[in-house]
């Protein structure tokens, strides 16, 4: 049976404008995420699984600039639509932990009030019933405008790029001085044309949405109108009702109708916003969830009363306060040490199976991989290297780079010595030609310093971008530390079936 896809990333390539060129740093990856699971992409650092996440939730940084790709989620790309239906996405929809709980937080500001924030920003029901009705309307306007300016803005950033690119030439001739000026004029008249165009295309198709949003507007107003007419009158009804039965009684009858009315008055402001009341009762039920002690005296606290630990999870209590269907975990545990970091994994993975989450989770760290995945992207240099399911990654690596990390975690079992991998990562201003890993494997073959490898299928859930799975490639053996690692693992298995 097909497993439900809630997010779906397709040929995924990101630059970034610096002043010594065009960085390429995430180069043409693609990768799917189920219901329910959770996928770890793992990697040196640079490698691009930051920049990933970025770019799903929408956060990338000004100088970025999307090549090509991607990101669909409940059918819309995310790299097209507007910041007004992101807002509606970002922390909603799709939640994230950042690597440091302690600049995630206010200091200066009580946890309570952190947790309740979003909740209370929100807290205006009749607003919120509002933008529902007009929500499909108001998102293709919006998206209209968005994927315009997009498509301008990500051309003027090639064009700056191209004009980048032609200044940091080193002394050219002035014959090419002369064909360089006339090759930015040439682009900067095809930007012109390109902006002309797209204006009147998405101009047009803009103005026939605004009008229907418009009569979509009209609708809604009246009908949370006669919404909070309507919850007025019953509860006017029910006051009226209640204060009859009060004059009528006495004694203990009459403190319980006096409970009565102040009930009825709550539940009628409940109707029309969330109170802090209410909001409170949310948090602290949340802080209990993430095992926070004595969450009622915890919430007047402070970030600096609390542990690492503790901080962190009050960093997840902050990112399940609107229920998302996805989590990306960005490297929570680095900060923590061993213990904790053990606590904290075991939590994500408990709130992930109560909560049905689908999780993104980026490290660099194996051993945190095989406590969390059910499938691994291995990310070397902007590009997925390996991509699998975690018995695949760990049971039958199949590319170098795999094999160079998981030669570098320690091990009690395995008596041969760690091995470092040598070198350091490319400069992504200057992507080597190939394979880019080759320079730093004793793997490398003459044809990874020319021809870049595709991904090789190795099952229908397994692929690897190496050349030593081409069929004329000579047969190469796995480290040893591996191969060991993997033997004792086995046999540590089949003793405990």
């Amino acid at each position: 049976m097909a497993q439900e896809k809630v997010l779906s990333v397709n040929n995924l390539a990101i630059n970034f404008r610096t002043d010594n060129g065009l960085l390429k740093a995430v180069r043409n990856i693609s990768f799917d995420l189920n219901r329910g699971e959770t996928l770890c992409i793992v990697g040196e650092s640079g490698s691009g699984k930051s920049v990933t996440s970025k770019a799903i939730m929408g956060i990338l940084a000004n100088n970025a600039i999307i090549e090509s790709g991607n990101i669909m989620y409940r059918g819309e790309n995310l790299l097209e639509i507007s910041e007004d239906e992101f807002y509606k996405i970002r922390g909603h929809k799709i939640g994230m932990i950042f690597q440091d709980p302690l600049s995630s937080l206010n200091p200066i500001v009580r946890i309570g009030k952190q947790i309740t924030e979003a909740m209370l920003i929100n807290s205006d029901k009749l607003k919120l019933m509002y933008n529902d009705l007009i929500s499909d309307d108001l998102i293709r306007y919006k998206n209209t405008l968005a994927k315009m300016n997009i498509e301008i803005t990500n051309e003027r950033k090639k064009l700056e790029a191209f004009i980048l690119e032609i200044r940091a030439k080193e002394n050219p001739s002035a014959q090419e001085k002369a064909a360089d000026k006339e090759a930015v004029k040439a682009r900067k008249h095809a930007f012109e044309e390109f902006e002309k165009k797209t204006k009147a295309t998405y101009g047009k198709k803009a103005k026939e949405l605004k009008a229907v949003l418009e009569v979509a507007e009209k609708k809604a107003k009246q009908q949370v109108k006669d919404y909070k007419d309507k919850v007025t009158a019953e509860h006017k009804a029910r006051l009226d009702e209640l204060q009859k039965k009060l004059a009528a009684s006495s004694g203990e009858d009459k403190s319980r109708v006096k409970e009565e009315i102040e009930n009825e008055k709550l539940e009628y402001i409940n109707k029309l916003k969330l109170t802090k009341a209410e909001a409170k009762k949310r948090a602290i039920a949340i802080m209990r969830e993430v095992g926070i002690p004595e969450p009622e005296k915890r919430f007047k606290q402070y970030p600096f009363e609390f542990s690492g630990g503790m901080r962190q999870r009050i960093v997840i209590a902050i990112a399940l306060t609107a229920s998302p269907e996805i989590l990306i975990c960005d490297e929570p545990t680095t900060a923590l040490d061993v213990t904790i970091q053990a606590q904290i994994l075991e939590l994500i993975n408990r709130i992930k199976a109560e909560r049905n989450l689908s999780c993104i989770f980026i490290t660099h760290d194996l051993g945190v991989v095989a406590n969390m995945a059910d499938r691994v992207a291995v990310m070397y240099a902007g590009k997925i290297v390996e991509y699998g399911t975690a018995e695949e990654i760990f049971y039958d690596p199949k590319h170098p780079y795999t094999w160079a990390l998981l030669s570098s975690i320690p091990d009690v079992d395995s008596k041969e010595k760690l091995e470092a991998i040598p070198g350091t990562p490319p400069n992504m201003i200057y992507p080597p030609k190939g394979d880019a890993f080759a320079a730093r494997s004793r793997y490398a073959m003459n044809i990874d310093y020319r021809e870049e490898p595709p991904m090789f299928k190795v099952s229908d859930t397994h692929y690897a971008a190496t050349w030593l799975l081409d069929p004329h490639a000579p047969k190469v053996e796995m480290p040893k530390i591996v191969s060991e690692r993997i033997r004792i693992s086995l046999e540590e298995d089949g003793k405990n079936e």
